[in-house]
Formats: structure tokens, C-alpha cells, sequence
């Protein structure tokens, strides 16, 4: 993730909003593409029962980035509310729009766009402590 981040840092224009919400961004698409490849690969098992990939390349600077990555977001997660943490999660993780949140969560509109954000804003202040280093 970060070295995607780093590697399009060129087409982040300031008028589009934060660097924060840029990269917040950034992590969720990276998460929906993760899904959508996930579910793919359920549908078409590409490998017989008897054929396996050989290994699983990891690369251990990417593995310990990931990793903190990981960290540093369950951390943040940790200053939400768990109201804003359902209304995220709903909204960003299950792909559902704002309104099929608020039916999911049987909670007002205006109630989930709060909660989301006011929880993003926790987020971004939490991961921006983090990625400061304070």
C-alpha cells in the first residue's frame, strides 16, 4: 500500500481534499479490489485439486510494510466509537451506499453520515499522529 501510495503521489491534487482522505482512499480501493479478486478466485478455482501454486512469493520488505500497515490501522480503529465503527465498516467494506447503510443499520441518514464523518475524522487524525511519528 504505501509503496502504491509513493508511487502515485504525483497524481494527488491538493483541491480534492487531504492527503490523509487521499490515502484513505487509496487503502479502501485497494481493499475492494482485494474482495472482488477473492471472490473471483472462489468462483474459478484456476488450479486442478492436485496442482497447487508452487510457493507463495512474498516479499519480506512488502510482508513487514504490510504488517505495520495493519498495525497502525488496528490502532487507529481503536479510537472509534463502535457506532462509527459499524457505519464505516458498512459503508466502505460491504461496498453499501450511505442510504443502504442507514436500512442496514436501521439508523436515520443523517445519523450514519454523522457517525461516518466523525469517525473518518478520528481516523485521520489518529493516522496522522502515527504517520508523523508522534
Amino acid at each position: 500500500m504505501f509503496y502504491d501510495v509513493w508511487r502515485k503521489a504525483s497524481t494527488y491534487d491538493p483541491a480534492n481534499g487531504s492527503v490523509v482522505g487521499w490515502i484513505m482512499n487509496q487503502a479502501r480501493s485497494r481493499a475492494i479490489d482485494r474482495l472482488r479478486f477473492d471472490q473471483r478466485k472462489k468462483r474459478v478455482n484456476t488450479y486442478p485439486d492436485s496442482l497447487g501454486p508452487a510457493t507463495d512469493m512474498v516479499d519480506p520488505q512488502q510482508a513487514c510494510l504490510f504488517e505495520e500497515q495493519g498495525r497502525l490501522l488496528r490502532n487507529a480503529l481503536e479510537v472509534l466509537t463502535p457506532e462509527e465503527r459499524k457505519a464505516i465498516e458498512s459503508a466502505f467494506f460491504s461496498e453499501l451506499t450511505y442510504e443502504e447503510a442507514s436500512k442496514k443499520l436501521n439508523q436515520p441518514l443523517g445519523t450514519v453520515k454523522t457517525r461516518i464523518r466523525s469517525g473518518l475524522g478520528k481516523l485521520r487524525e489518529a493516522l496522522g499522529r502515527k504517520l508523523n511519528g508522534q
